[in-house]
């Protein structure tokens, strides 16, 4: 693969201060030494940049204005009309993400991922466009809430970034100039040193995010919780695959979110769609399901019969 340019992504809704933040990068000494740098915006807003005051002078700008025009082909076509180091994209919040990931040149790979939303519309959004909201929440790195009033329910904004990321930070910057991060302890909702950690029918959802995102963490851990069964046949006898449906921002986007499970004798009385109590360890490794990374494989300990958890549909909220 050819040499790997870094991307700093810039995401977030209208007027939340993505074209201001890259204005202050690229003035900064620190972050703009001269770098070879492609800027790509995707959006208009009232702020435009001044390349006039970059500290380097080798910055090239282009814009995508319509979402048919992101493409593999378009982006191969910007990188090689300039010789780069890096690549800014400053991304239209109307566009979900996984066209601009579909879209990435195979050497072309996201260093860092930001949000930037108006506190002042910020719940707004989220009410109203949650889809929307939930897209750039999922994968970024840090959320910067610009414009922040004094009256901010932060537990709000925390319990809304939490549903859809653990590991994205927080940050508020205030008019005044000064910036205050989020400290809200954050607790997983299990005892995590237990011999055998439950997973209430409630937590399911927080818990398949945390396993995913911290693999290393759980590898080896003992888990209990209740799940629907999905028999596949390529599994053979010995093994099925159990989990729950998700809900992440709306209905359109439930989907089933399961684990391979893998007994050591056929468990030929467990039927598809069948809801168990299911203990078992994880062990992390390679699996034909998973594709070409590894991912949890549960060895099977027990499991019994049970009744359908009150609400089917596992939520974040």
């Amino acid at each position: 693969m050819a040499y790997a340019l870094p991307v700093y992504l810039f995401t977030g809704f209208l007027e939340g201060g993505k074209t201001h933040m890259i204005q202050e990068s690229m003035e900064s000494e620190q972050f703009n030494t001269g770098e070879k740098t492609l800027i790509i915006q995707c959006e208009e807003g009232i702020d435009e940049l001044d390349v006039s005051q970059f500290t380097g002078k080798n910055v090239y700008l282009e814009t995508i204005e319509d979402e048919s025009e992101l493409t593999l082909e378009n982006l191969t076509a910007l990188g090689k009309k300039h010789k780069l180091d890096r690549i800014i994209i400053e991304y239209n919040g109307m566009w979900m993400l996984n066209k601009l990931y579909e879209a990435l040149p195979e050497n072309w790979q996201i260093f860092q991922q930001m949000m930037f939303a108006d506190a002042n519309t910020f719940f707004a959004y989220n009410q109203n466009m949650r889809s929307l909201m939930v897209d750039k929440l999922m994968n970024c790195e840090m959320v910067v809430l610009t414009r922040t009033p004094a009256s901010i329910d932060k537990e709000a904004v925390h319990k809304i970034v939490r549903g859809c990321s653990r590991r994205a930070q927080i940050s508020y910057d205030y008019p005044d100039g000064h910036v205050e991060y989020d400290e809200i302890e954050d607790p997983l909702p299990f005892d995590m040193n237990a011999a055998v950690i439950d997973v209430a029918d409630e937590d399911y959802a927080v818990w398949y995010r945390d396993l995913s995102e911290e693999m290393d963490v759980w590898n080896g851990k003992t888990v209990r919780f209740k799940g629907i069964v999905a028999r596949e046949p390529r599994l053979g006898k010995n093994a099925f695959v159990a989990g729950r449906h998700v809900m992440t921002c709306c209905a359109a986007d439930i989907a089933y979110h399961g684990l391979v499970c893998e007994f050591p004798a056929p468990v030929n009385e467990i039927k598809n769609r069948d809801w168990i109590m299911l203990t078992a360890k994880i062990n992390v490794k390679a699996h034909k399901l998973y594709g070409s990374k590894p991912g949890p494989v549960l060895v099977g300990i027990k499991w019994e019969p049970s009744a359908k958890p009150v609400e089917e549909v596992a939520t974040f909220y």
